[in-house]
């Protein structure tokens, strides 16, 4: 296989040369904000620890600079774009820059959040700079549509991957923290500054690595199931469990009932509960049933 030539990457004159050529001007309502330094690109792919043989699953790849990184060190790379404009032309981007590698890139002309399958072989990492305004609910489906995934790592809004990695008790821990350890370890890997992007985003960056859980949660509960527990408990996250989960439960005393089976303290709040004790709630649903038979 031979390497990529040294400048086949894209810096900030390639971007707005690609982007005026285009007709294309970054839309705040997609989150776009093109990575413009190949040094970036580099150290996010190194993060990743992307090998040789991995299969790359890109989340909005814009104009294609994280991509050519990305083809750079792995075995090969599907792109997913909702653009129409820039789903257009990354192919052409790749062809003029890595020829070499073009035959290993693919691309999905689509919304991440209405993608269920992949061309090719089932990837094994996910690396993406994701729009801020969309980046959990993306991730989430990612992780949890393609189980092949074992490595993920993020680029996103600092203060959501503050609360992506964020351990219990911490008073940014909430829903994206839970669901997201559902299926992975999860760490802040990293900060990303304003001027590395076009146009410079108001917000700091932030890196989060995600590592797939090598074993699933252990519960009987169905994901479905934990996570309505999850959403009920954050909806109301200054309530304590009893009162927060009332309406998940359909009274305080059947929710209090519940959280007394699975071991967890009626006047716990939500911010303090590990995932696999919001598993063990849903899995004791089943005594609110008991409660509401037996008339206590």
């Amino acid at each position: 296989m031979s390497s990529p030539t040294p400048d086949a990457l894209l810096g900030p004159a390639d971007i707005r040369e690609l982007a005026a050529a285009l007709g294309v001007r970054p839309t705040k309502q997609r989150g776009q904000n093109f990575v413009i330094d190949a040094n970036t690109v580099r150290r996010i792919v190194r993060t990743a620890e992307v090998r040789p043989d991995d299969v790359v699953v890109e989340v909005g790849p814009g104009l294609g600079s994280l991509t050519l990184a990305l083809l750079e060190a792995a075995d090969r790379v599907t792109a997913v774009e909702i653009d129409d404009v820039l789903a257009a032309a990354l192919p052409a981007t790749v062809g003029a820059r890595m020829p070499e590698r073009a035959e290993r890139f693919a691309l999905v002309h689509s919304d991440a959040m209405h993608v269920t399958e992949l061309p090719g072989p089932a990837p094994t990492a996910l690396v993406a700079n994701l729009p801020y305004n969309v980046a959990v609910p993306v991730l989430l489906h990612m992780l949890d549509t393609f189980p092949s995934i074992e490595r993920t790592l993020v680029m996103v809004q600092s203060e959501v991957a503050d609360r992506l990695a964020a351990a219990p008790g911490n008073k940014v821990y909430g829903v994206p923290s839970v669901k997201a350890n559902w299926y992975a370890e999860v760490k802040r890997a990293g900060a990303i500054g304003r001027n590395v992007f076009w146009p410079a985003p108001n917000v700091d960056s932030g890196l989060v690595s995600l590592v797939r859980r090598a074993e699933p949660i252990k519960t009987t509960a169905s994901k479905r199931e934990v996570f309505a527990v999850v959403d009920a408990a954050f909806a109301q996250r200054r309530k304590t469990l009893r009162a927060a989960l009332a309406g998940w439960a359909g009274s305080a005393a059947a929710a209090e009932a519940a959280l007394v089976a699975a071991g967890v303290s009626p006047q716990a709040r939500g911010e303090s509960l590990t995932v696999e004790e919001f598993a063990r709630i849903a899995e004791h649903k089943d005594a609110i049933t008991r409660h509401e038979e037996s008339g206590t």
